[in-house]
């Protein structure tokens, strides 16, 4: 709970103040609290006033209502009809059947699930447990959910922050915020109040609960705790940001309804003609209809998703791409926007050292992680360096090395990482990289690194000389040297040449490290900070950045030929931004625009601002939300990644969110759609390319069923319409939906992906997977074989055949024409039988098995009577066998021509404009 300045803290508060505005004694007064903490009764008031600090527990549904939720389908509804009317009729065993399937098709979609959302979970996780508190004027341990404002609360180096503080008393203190603003480097703190509005990144004077204290020690006062933290508000967010249902579910559901409205206006029509003009016994009406509605619905079809999807997530998982929610999977290749974290997602998180300068020369490094690999080489000429040559460039190196907490090891998997401050380590990685290693020297004193000075000194004896290092701020050191080092020796400062220099650099998104030094004598008295105001020697400035992954520039490049727009959304300065952006190539380099001003703006001007702009800097967790909700408004399938929890809430309201697995926090995992296992950009082009293919299977796949049921459907009319034979039973149908098609829609599910699916543009999600082209491929199909196996059963009928007899051959015929036209679905433009027909090994794998199941079914006796069917001759499998050659000869005919006259798709080209 926060307490707003003009309260008493027994009072309700909805704003919290900006407590970083108030001096350290202002701030205890108005919190009515003192530096000896509060006494033991104020604590109890205020624990009773304003609740525990942590965060609300989401409630949650119990698992039998969850499964009794996926009920909740048309297509559901009509097998539960199906089944109540046949058991009233007494037909136990079509009833069982019906049930049966109904059930396994709500038991997959329950298992495919994602595990609970735990998101919140995982943020209250991050919690501290444990904090020293001061009560009654001596420092007590006791649970942080204990804690209320105006605590006391003291801090050392790796404790977990367990509430927000406003700082009263800092020694060299440091912060890692990275959770919450996304800098990749520590955040210097101090008690000085900050006047005007700051974001989070810049309130130098607090602390934020679940962050980490990485060196120095502190004292604050609690000023929030609970949800009126700033962890508690992105716990508040995540409740509020709404799942988004993917556009396949959409369509799957508009599908289904359409379904649900034919087969009630045919059940409808059929039931008064039947009934009244043709005066059809009620109980075989009833079957006939009953027949009907399981023909016309595709009860495979949820499980064939389901298959589908889950064989691509476990493609995906073998190329490091792990997907938590199954329809995730074709959302992927609908995506036109990628809205990507920059630290840690697109940059390694491992601050490198990009160039050095110096008095009379420039330097350029390569390498871009923390193993020492890489040459320095002279800006403009290209050469390399040479210590022995370079003697300016040397001295920096030594200082850049002794001057120096930081250690660099390697880990026995050949890994390279570094203890310390990031900013520290890239200095001792750029010496390591030159071969600097200094193993004799000495060290004497040193004075630490403090925010207050901004620098860090030491005294070493290298062999027999004595020197005094100094690494900082520049614009401290500045004031500190009146020389400068060539390599020609000491010459007199010139500030207006290392402000120009650094300027140049700081365009290119480097940050500034300095390096001084000055002889010292061996008897020297303990070093001090007098002794740094006079004789040093300014030796140069490190350019500093966290580099862009070299892979990550291919995968944008990728999207970019894919149509997809990549937009940088980060808590890092804009001028670091707009480099980095440009590096990888998101962006001109030139424009960005901050937090601060998308703060300002309506909702209209932000959609604007968000389709405009690709670089957004010192950005906010609710920042991040607005944008991906202004992206989504103007019809944007909008990707999210990132790895803090300062990006789980958007992460949550993306189509597609994507988390980082080895850098990535539990809170952002749980609450991503997928998860990145190698923190690789890369994964992610990749996994849209897995995506368009699953959407091109699914939609080859439903291509292929829905003709098979308007078929079954058209047979059933024409017989009640003609008064003939119904051709198939209930029970019949289910066997083609369920065992064949199934069965069959493997073979497509392993489909490779056509040649060009990564230079297409993004589908459209408002586009349904059955486009007009759809429409009348299932019509014709669906005609063609209804046709056929209505032709069959009249040349049968006459001839004195059993109506068993009668309705196995049709089902025969039907399996038959179905593995036919599998075979067109391969390809929907192209001949089918090309040379890739046998690189799909699944094709042969689902023929064999619907062999397998065929024979079952014609010829184990309890398969008969199980499914009212009998033994047929080898004869009448040539008969079916060449009807199913002739309609896959038509349909590749129809494919040919249809062919001749479609119009070319156009390569994918860069998003410009609106998708509303």
């Amino acid at each position: 709970m926060a307490i707003t300045p003009s309260s008493p803290p027994d009072s309700h508060a909805n704003l919290s103040p900006a407590w970083y505005q108030y001096r350290a004694d202002e701030t205890l007064a108005r919190l009515h609290s003192r530096e000896t903490g509060l006494t033991a009764l104020e604590a109890e008031d205020r624990l009773a006033r304003y609740g525990r600090n942590s965060l609300p527990a989401a409630p949650r549904k119990p698992a039998w209502l969850r499964f009794l939720l996926h009920f909740n389908d048309v297509l559901i509804y009509i097998l539960l009809a199906a089944a109540v009317v046949t058991g009233v009729m007494g037909h136990w065993v079509d009833t069982a059947v019906i049930l049966a399937v109904a059930v396994i098709n709500t038991l997959i979609g329950y298992l495919q699930e994602s595990s609970a959302e735990r998101s919140l979970q995982g943020i209250r996780a991050m919690l501290s447990s444990r904090a020293r508190v001061m009560r009654q004027g001596r420092v007590q341990a006791i649970e942080a959910d204990e804690l209320v404002p105006g605590d006391i609360v003291q801090l050392r180096p790796g404790d977990k922050v367990p509430a927000d503080l406003r700082l009263i008393a800092a020694h060299n203190l440091r912060a890692d915020e990275a959770i919450l603003t996304g800098e990749s480097i520590t955040a210097e703190k101090t008690c000085t109040p900050i006047q005007g509005e700051r974001g989070i990144g810049d309130r130098s004077n607090m602390l934020f609960s679940g962050t980490m204290v990485s060196a120095g020690s502190a004292a604050g006062v609690v000023v929030a705790t609970g949800q009126a933290t700033e962890l508690g508000r992105i716990n508040q967010m995540m409740g509020e940001a709404k799942a988004q249902r993917t556009p396949l579910l959409q369509q799957m559901d508009r599908l289904g309804k359409g379904i649900l409205g034919l087969i009630l206006l045919m059940m409808a029509f059929l039931f008064l003609f039947a009934f009244i003009l043709r005066d059809m016994p009620l109980g075989e009406l009833l079957l006939a209809l009953i027949s009907l509605a399981m023909a016309s619905v595709p009860e495979g079809l949820p499980a064939i998703i389901s298959i589908i999807l889950s064989l691509g997530v476990q493609a995906m998982a073998r190329n490091h791409a792990i997907i938590r929610k199954l329809p995730t999977v074709e959302t992927l290749g609908a995506m036109t926007v990628v809205c990507s974290d920059k630290t840690g997602t697109l940059t390694r998180n491992e601050m490198t050292v990009n160039a050095v300068i110096l008095a009379d020369s420039q330097w350029r490094v390569s390498g871009d992680s923390y193993a020492p690999q890489g040459e320095i080489v002279h800006e403009t000429s290209g050469r390399p360096a040479s210590l022995t040559q370079d003697t300016a460039l040397s001295a920096f190196l030594t200082a850049a090395h002794l001057c120096n907490d930081s250690q660099l090891a390697q880990d026995p998997a050949g890994d390279w990482s570094i203890t310390g401050g990031p900013t520290e380590g890239a200095m001792k990685v750029l010496a390591a990289k030159a071969g600097v290693t200094h193993a004799t020297a000495r060290l004497v004193d040193k004075i630490p690194f403090d925010s207050a000075y901004k620098y860090m000194a030491t005294h070493h004896q290298l062999g027999d000389e004595h020197r005094i290092f100094l690494t900082g701020a520049p614009d401290v050191l500045f004031s500190l040297c009146e020389c400068q080092l060539t390599d020609a020796g000491v010459v007199p400062f010139e500030r207006e040449f290392w402000a120009r220099e650094m300027a140049r650099y700081a365009r290119q998104g480097l940050r500034m490290l300095a390096a001084a030094s000055k002889p010292a004598t061996p008897d020297a008295a303990p070093l001090d900070h007098a002794d740094l105001h006079q004789g040093m020697v300014f030796l140069g400035i490190a350019g500093m950045m966290d580099p862009p992954r070299p892979e990550a520039v291919d995968a944008i490049a990728t999207c970019r030929q894919a149509g997809i727009r990549v937009k940088m959304i980060t808590g890092d300065h804009p001028e670091t931004a707009m480099a980095i952006g440009a590096m990888l190539g998101i962006g001109d380099g030139t424009t960005a625009i901050t937090g601060a001003e998308l703060e300002t703006m309506s909702d209209e001007a932000l959609a604007g601002a968000a389709q405009r702009y690709d670089i957004f800097a010192r950005t906010s967790p609710a920042h991040k939300l607005r944008l991906v909700r202004a992206l989504q408004q103007r019809g944007e399938v909008v990707g999210m990644t990132g790895d803090g929890v300062n990006d789980a809430p958007a992460l949550k309201q993306a189509d597609v969110g994507i988390a980082m697995g080895i850098k990535g926090t539990e809170v952002t995992q749980e609450a991503a759609d997928m998860v990145l296992t190698d923190d690789n950009f890369a994964t992610l082009a990749q996994a849209v390319k897995a995506g368009r293919r699953v959407y091109d299977n699914l939609r080859k796949t439903i291509l292929f069923i829905m003709p098979t049921n308007l078929a079954q459907g058209l047979l059933i009319v024409i017989a009640i319409l003609a008064g003939a034979l119904i051709p198939l039973t209930p029970i019949q149908i289910l066997w083609m939906n369920m065992a064949t098609s199934v069965t069959l829609s493997f073979g497509l599910a392993f489909e490779p992906a056509e040649p060009d699916l990564m230079q297409r543009r993004p589908r459209d999600p408002r586009r349904h997977v059955i486009d007009l082209h759809g429409i009348w491929r299932i019509g014709f199909v669906g005609t063609l074989i209804a046709c056929a196996a209505f032709l069959l059963e009249a040349w049968l009928q006459p001839r004195g055949y059993a109506p068993e007899f009668i309705r196995t051959v049709l089902l025969q015929m039907l399996v038959t024409a179905q593995w036919a036209y599998m075979l067109n679905c391969r390809t929907l433009q192209g001949f089918a039988l090309n040379r890739k027909v046998f690189a799909n090994r699944a094709l042969w794998v689902v023929s064999g098995i619907l062999l397998l199941l065929q024979l079952a079914i014609l010829y184990l006796p309890f398969m008969n009577t199980l499914f009212g069917t009998v033994p047929l001759p080898p004869t009448w499998w040539g008969v079916t066998l060449l009807a199913g050659v002739g309609i896959f000869l038509i349909v590749e005919l129809e494919k040919w021509l249809l062919g001749r006259i479609k119009k070319p798709v156009s390569p994918a080209a860069e998003p410009t404009g609106d998708r509303s």
